[in-house]
Parts: C-alpha cells; sequence; structure tokens
C-alpha cells in the first residue's frame, strides 16, 4: 500500500501536466503514451488493446482522472512487483513529463537535477490528499534539514515571517511553489550553488534513498588482503561500497539482518580506527579516517541492525508517519474543539435568544403592572370609602348593642345564681352515686376472690390425681421390666449351661479322633510296609510288572465322623463358629 501511494503521487503530477486545459481530463493518445511509459518503467507488460477495451463504452472525448484510475490499478499497479525496476528512473520519467510545462529553472539557483531531488523529496513529505501539497510542519522539517546540511543555523523567526507572509496558503505549497521557494534561495543566503546543491543531495540521499551514512573508509580486501579506500553508503539492510562518491563503479555490498554486529579493533597492520563488520557468512575489517568517523559508523551500522532486529522503519519514514500521527491528532483535536465553540456558539444564541424573549417577556409583565397598580388603587380608594361607611354604621349598631349588653347583664347575673345552686346540687347527688358505686365494686371483688380461691383448690386436687395415677403406672412398668429382665437373664443361664455341655461333648469327640486316628495310622504303616514288600518281591520275580498305586498323600483328618470326613479348612472354619458362639454365651 505505501508503494502504491508512492506511484500514484508521482503519476499525479504526469496526468496534471498531461492535462493542457485545466479541466481535469487526458486524451486517449497522451494516456496511451503514458501507460506505455509507465509499463516500461515499471517492467510491467505492456497490453496496448486493453485501454481501448476498457474505455469502449466511452465517447471520443477525454478521459478524467477517476476514469483512468481504474485502468491504473488494474493492468499496471497491481501488476507492480517491489524490487523489481528503478525508483530513480520512474521518477525520472514523470518528473521530464511535468516539468516543462511547470518550471523554468534558468530563474532558479539550482540545477535541474537538484530541481528533480527537492521534487522527489516533495512527494515523500506531501500528504496522501490530492491535489498534493506540503503542509508548513513539512516544510520547517525539510528546511531544517538542509541548513543543518548546509552547517548553518536554523531562523525560526525568519520561517514564521514567511509562513505568515504566505496568508491564504497557509496550509500548504504545490510541489512547483515548494522548488521555486527552495531555489530562491531564501534559506541558503551567503552559500554558493555548491554548497547548495551538497545539501539538497545530502537531504535527497536520506529521505529518498535511505542512506543512514555515508563517506570515505579503507577496507581489507578478502582474497588479497590488501586496503583500498572506498565509498561507504550505508542503508537499513544494506553497506554499498563504490570506487568513488559519483556511485559509477560499484565495488561490492553487506547484506545486514538482524544477527549481524559491529565492534571496535585494535590497531594493526598499520591502520588505525578499524571495526569489523561480522555477517553470517563472513565479515569485514574497516579503517576510518579518526575515532569520531569510527564511532559514528559503528553507532550507524549498530542503529540499522537494531531496526532490523525490531523489524522497524527507517528513522525519516518513522519521523514522517509519526508528524503525519501528530498532525492528525491535532486537527481532530481542532475539529472537536471547533465542533464545541460551535456548540457553545448555538448554545450562546440560544441563551440570547431566550434573553430577548425573557426581556420582551418582563416589558410586558412591567406594562402589565402598571395598569394593575392603577387598577389596585383605585380599588382601594373605592375599598377605603365603603370601609368608612361601614365604621360609622358599626359604631351606631355598637352603641346599640351596649345598651342591650347592661340590660342583658342583670338577667345574667339572675342566672347564674340559679346555675351556682345547681351545681351544688349536682355535687351532692354525685357523691352519693359515687358512695354506692363503690359498695357494689367491694361486694364484686369478694365475690371474685372466693371464686378464684375455689378454682385454685380444684385445680390442685385434680393435679394431685393425676400425680397419683402416673406414679402407679410407673410402679407396674418398673415391675413389668424386672421380671423380663430376670426372665432374660435365666434364659442366658441355660443357654451357658448347654454351651458348657457342646463343649465337653466335643472334647470327649475330639479324643476319640485321636484314639482312631493314631489306630489307622499304625495300621496304614503296616500296610504301607506290606506293600512294599510285596513290590519286591513281584519286581524280582517279573520284573516287568509295575502295579498301579495311589499318589503320596499327607496326614489324613481324623474325627468322630471318620477318617478324612472334611478337610482343614473347613474343621478351622467349624472351630472358629463354635468359639463364637461360645463367646456368646458367655456374654
Amino acid at each position: 500500500m505505501a508503494l502504491r501511494e508512492e506511484l500514484l503521487k508521482a503519476i499525479w503530477h504526469a496526468f496534471t501536466a498531461l492535462d493542457v486545459d485545466k479541466c481535469g481530463k487526458v486524451s486517449k493518445s497522451q494516456l496511451k503514451v503514458l501507460s506505455h511509459s509507465l509499463c516500461t518503467v515499471l517492467q510491467v507488460p505492456h497490453n496496448p488493446v486493453a485501454l481501448e477495451n476498457h474505455f469502449k463504452d466511452d465517447d471520443e472525448g477525454p478521459v478524467s482522472n477517476q476514469g483512468y484510475m481504474p485502468y491504473l490499478n488494474r493492468f499496471i499497479l497491481d501488476k507492480v512487483q517491489p524490487n523489481s525496476f528503478d525508483k530513480c528512473d520512474f521518477n525520472r520519467m514523470c518528473w521530464t513529463l511535468s516539468v516543462k510545462k511547470n518550471l523554468n529553472c534558468n530563474t532558479l539557483l539550482i540545477s535541474d537535477e537538484d530541481a528533480f531531488k527537492v521534487w522527489c523529496i516533495f512527494n515523500f513529505l506531501s500528504e496522501d490528499v490530492y491535489p498534493l501539497i506540503i503542509v508548513p510542519e513539512e516544510i520547517e522539517y525539510f528546511l531544517r534539514k538542509l541548513t543543518e546540511a548546509m552547517g548553518i543555523n536554523w531562523q525560526q523567526e525568519q520561517f514564521e515571517d514567511y509562513r505568515s507572509h504566505l496568508g491564504d496558503k497557509w496550509s500548504g505549497l504545490s510541489v512547483w511553489e515548494f522548488i521555486k521557494m527552495v531555489g530562491s534561495g531564501l534559506y541558503s543566503k551567503a552559500m554558493n550553488r555548491q554548497t547548495l546543491s551538497m545539501a539538497i543531495n545530502e537531504v535527497y540521499c536520506e529521505l529518498i534513498l535511505d542512506v543512514m551514512k555515508q563517506g570515505y573508509m579503507w577496507k581489507k580486501g578478502h582474497k588479497r588482503k590488501n586496503w583500498n579506500e572506498r565509498w561507504f553508503l550505508l542503508k537499513p539492510d544494506l553497506i554499498s561500497y563504490y570506487v568513488g562518491e559519483d556511485l559509477k563503479e560499484k565495488k561490492g555490498e553487506i547484506s545486514l539482518n538482524s544477527k549481524c554486529y559491529v565492534e571496535s579493533l585494535p590497531d594493526k597492520d598499520g591502520k588505525k580506527c578499524l571495526l569489523l563488520i561480522k555477517c553470517s557468512e563472513r565479515s569485514f575489517e574497516i579503517s576510518a579516517s579518526d575515532k569520531k568517523k569510527k564511532q559514528e559508523w559503528i553507532q550507524a551500522i549498530q542503529t540499522a541492525v537494531n531496526l532490523l532486529k525490531d523489524e522497524r522503519l527507517p528513522p525519516h519514514m518513522e519521523g514522517r508517519q509519526k508528524r503525519r500521527e501528530l498532525r492528525q491528532k491535532q486537527q481532530a483535536e481542532q475539529e472537536e474543539v471547533a465542533r464545541r465553540m460551535k456548540e457553545l456558539q448555538l448554545a450562546n444564541e440560544d441563551k440570547q435568544q431566550e434573553l430577548e424573549k425573557m426581556r420582551k417577556e418582563l416589558e410586558e409583565a412591567a406594562g402589565q403592572a402598571s395598569l394593575e397598580e392603577q387598577k389596585r388603587l383605585q380599588t382601594q380608594m373605592q375599598l377605603q370609602d365603603r370601609f368608612r361607611q361601614e365604621l360609622e354604621r358599626e359604631k351606631h349598631i355598637r352603641e346599640q348593642m351596649e345598651e342591650q349588653v347592661a340590660q342583658k347583664s342583670s338577667e345574667l347575673e339572675q342566672y347564674l345564681q340559679r346555675v351556682r345552686e345547681l351545681e351544688d346540687m349536682y355535687k351532692r347527688l354525685e357523691e352519693a352515686l359515687e358512695d354506692e358505686r363503690q359498695a357494689r365494686q367491694d361486694e364484686e371483688s369478694v365475690r371474685k376472690l372466693q371464686s378464684r380461691l375455689l378454682e385454685e383448690e380444684c385445680s390442685k386436687r385434680q393435679d394431685l390425681e393425676r400425680l397419683h395415677l402416673q406414679q402407679q403406672q410407673t410402679i407396674q412398668l418398673t415391675e413389668a421390666e424386672k421380671q423380663e429382665l430376670e426372665n432374660e437373664r435365666a434364659e442366658k443361664d441355660q443357654a451357658l449351661e448347654d454351651a458348657m455341655k457342646q463343649l465337653e461333648e466335643l472334647e470327649w469327640e475330639r479324643q476319640q479322633a485321636l484314639e482312631q486316628y493314631g489306630e489307622v495310622a499304625k495300621k496304614l504303616e503296616l500296610a504301607t510296609s506290606k506293600t512294599n514288600n510285596w513290590k519286591d518281591k513281584v519286581a524280582q520275580h517279573e520284573g516287568l510288572i509295575r502295579l498301579i498305586q495311589p499318589g503320596s498323600k499327607g496326614p489324613q483328618l481324623i474325627t468322630n465322623w471318620g477318617p478324612a470326613a472334611f478337610t482343614k479348612a473347613e474343621l478351622d472354619l467349624r472351630e472358629k463358629t463354635w468359639q463364637k458362639q461360645k463367646n456368646t454365651a458367655t456374654q
């Protein structure tokens, strides 16, 4: 994707140069020439019929940039293979198509070659938005690099003045404005053309050719072991060395990978400031001009190896990416601030409208209040007149009422005297009723006490009868349990006696079995001796006869049922069973 964007920028310059009328369209014949040139430079097979077939539905008029892009992507850019073409030749072809119609190098302090290099730098630093422009931040970055290469101090105030002078073009410059700005010598005053050209070439090598460091050093031969001075060119993955700095005769290259390393060597063979580049296949001994150059080369090579180990972009590409991300972040923040300002502005306008509406409402309310105040004053005057008339009438009525009150007061005194007499009589009646009620309450309390005592006596009698009944039941249960225990003990004694009798019988039977076993053993020995004697006699007399005889047997068991009535295991089992029954009966 990065390669496609890089190629599209150069092709865009060529396409716009062919657009003579500045209408955004180019004739098919010119596009055929451009397509053929692109296929030749990019090492892509050219199909002359593909363009006609792609635009066969269009009219005979010119083709726009948007109409040419599908063909360009499908038949050219999609077939481009990385590292299969010379980028310099591709840029040179697009530069040649576009420079003649847009730039006159005779009026500039830089040569056509330097202008081409500035054009390539513009394509590298410009934004991925068409039409292509270079923003002030990237202009400042390039000018800082240029002044540093020329060995002069950066003048920030001068750049700010130039930036303010741009006016409406503060957002950026086109490629031709950028080249004119560099070629005008605005930032290279007191410097000759050769110094400016060398500075442009140094920046071009770093940004376009990915050159991290270059310079003369001595290299030891691999076969002859002699020392030759070579011009070394360090890229992120390669160190090339040439006969001279014109880069015309290449003598070899050193491929770098993540396993390479560089180290300092002690002086030997009359050479000083030695360093060793160790790769997987071979090693290279190199001598720098002084210790400072040696240290610079060691740091630069180690930086390249570290980039390969970490799979990172070269420093200038990584810096460009970070600057773009920073600009995108700042742009997003600015858009967010603008959005918030717009929201605040709209909110402020709404507030202003609300305040205006409130002011009008207040004015209307003030006018309404003044009318209400006039009505209130008029109503108050009317009320005062009415209250005055009412007071006069009330005064007359009060005088009449005072006369009536004086008359009624005498009647009231007589009435109160009668009331006091009735109250005395009522109090005496209440005292008599209270005494009678108290007597009835005392009688009722005595009667309740007698009934409660009778109830308690009945409950206690019932409790005593219940306890007596429980005691009798408990005695009966105890006697029954005692009788059961005595029966169980008698049964166990009887079982024990039976077990002892069985044991004595078994002991007698065992004695009898042992006696029978002894007799049988004697009979068996006698029979065995007789059998052996008989076999010897038969063998002596006949010699060919072998008697069938039983195999060897172990000692047989003799029980009361006879010899070998059961096996040893069965006898052990019966003995264990009998012993278990004996223990149970004992318990």
